[in-house]
């Protein structure tokens, strides 16, 4: 429970405490623009109870993600999708994409004013820019969660599975696990957080228990197929004795073909993201060796719950801890 009070609201408000009283408790007799003032102030200050009465009309909620075309974010719309249909009718969600490379345009989307927002959900990367513009629109009573990656290290709740952990445990099958001794390799995206996090528990674990696998290269893939086979390609080229590949990334189908095509490629120990139809297949005909699993479904439901909670919808406290992430084998398909 938040520990702002009514005179913490009033202050930052410019109101008095009395008028903040009517307002959160929906006792009418107050001045539009006051009440803009009282909801403004609470949101900032995290306060939990904000009615929903107080936005007259439909609530908008607004999730915006990068990447359309890859599987992940595929199934964290429909995730999405599915959860708003079941939301009060008064909800409105819009779910839509914006271009991965370009900050400057996800930072203006982020500031956008053309369509009131009573809450915005961002699946999208860090960047000073946007960070800049989550910053702003949070300062101007908007409440923000990011679901899979931070967009700012600041301010917003965040929703994802503990990715360094998630490294590590990628680091320790194939530690334990790896078909023979050698060196490991890893490719990821470097302009997530998340993906560098994965890297650098993955790191700290082969750093911290020594033995038959030592990592040697990291390739960075921008979750483009055709760069992250070039790259998988040269590393099986480069280290003849490749024991084994994380892929903290995207582009799982084509490095899933790099390994099938390649005369060494069933000799490495291949762990990677996200269970799809590709990894799937992978699995079973042994070209990839685990799947760490995100659950996007799971995430999709959390970011609800805490932009419901804190725009006032639900008094439920929702759960803040990592999402866990599912670790699937053959076996367990």
């Amino acid at each position: 429970m938040s520990k702002t009070n009514y005179g913490d609201i009033a202050r930052l408000a410019g109101v008095g405490t009395a008028t903040v009283e009517r307002v959160l408790n929906g006792r009418g007799g107050v001045r539009p623009e006051l009440v803009k003032k009282v909801v403004i102030a609470a949101r900032t200050l995290e306060y939990p109870r904000i009615l929903p009465d107080l936005h007259r009309g439909l609530l908008r909620l607004e999730v915006l993600m990068v990447r359309p075309d890859t599987t992940f974010y595929q199934r964290l719309s429909r995730a999405f999708e599915r959860i708003a249909a079941t939301l009060d009718p008064l909800v409105i969600v819009h779910r839509n994409f914006t271009e991965e490379m370009k900050p400057e345009k996800i930072a203006q989307r982020i500031m956008s004013i053309d369509l009131p927002r009573a809450g915005l959900i961002l699946a999208v990367p860090s960047n000073p820019v946007i960070s800049a513009a989550v910053e702003k629109v949070m300062a101007q009573g908007l409440p923000v969660v990011h679901v899979v990656t931070r967009a700012s290290d600041r301010v917003g709740e965040f929703v994802g599975i503990d990715n360094y952990a998630a490294g590590r445990t990628a680091a320790l099958f194939i530690s334990r696990m790896a078909h023979r001794t050698g060196p490991v390799v890893a490719i990821c995206h470097p302009i997530y957080q998340v993906h560098r996090d994965r890297i650098r528990g993955f790191s700290d674990y082969l750093h911290e228990y020594p033995g038959a696998s030592s990592f040697e290269w990291l390739g960075f893939g921008q979750d483009e197929e055709r760069i992250c086979a070039d790259l998988l390609w040269s590393a099986l080229e480069m280290y003849p004795d490749l024991a084994g590949f994380y892929n903290a990334g995207g582009a799982n189908s084509a490095l899933i073909e790099v390994l099938r095509r390649h005369p060494r490629g069933r000799n490495v120990f291949f762990v990677g993201h996200e269970l799809t139809e590709y990894t799937r297949i992978a699995l079973q005909d042994g070209t990839m060796d685990v799947v760490l699993d995100q659950a996007p479904e799971a995430q999709a439901r959390r970011a609800f719950d805490l932009i419901l909670r804190r725009i006032g919808l639900t008094e439920i406290e929702p759960d803040r801890t990592p999402i866990r992430f599912i670790t699937i084998t053959k076996e367990a398909l």
